[in-house]
């Protein structure tokens, strides 16, 4: 079933991330026509360093897999 997988650099508190999993949750349900029932989601917390491979395997390595590019170089965040 759909599940949602968010990873970002760290900062955000737990109520801003709890938010945006609901509200991820309610526009994938809307979006799909599915029961939120069957939907998970995660957030994951990453330093600068720790993103360079984030964005080297879950960014840069699924190109055919991406639906909206980044505008920016991972390395600016060192």
């Amino acid at each position: 079933m759909p599940h949602i997988s968010v990873k970002m650099l760290q900062g955000r508190s737990e109520a801003q991330k709890e938010k945006l999993a609901a509200a991820l949750v309610k526009t994938l349900t809307e979006q799909l026509g599915c029961s939120d029932h069957y939907v998970t989601c995660t957030v994951e917390d990453f330093d600068a360093k720790e993103w360079q491979d984030v964005f080297k395997t879950d960014i840069e390595g699924k190109k055919d897999k991406l639906y909206k590019k980044a505008e920016y170089d991972p390395k600016s965040l060192l």
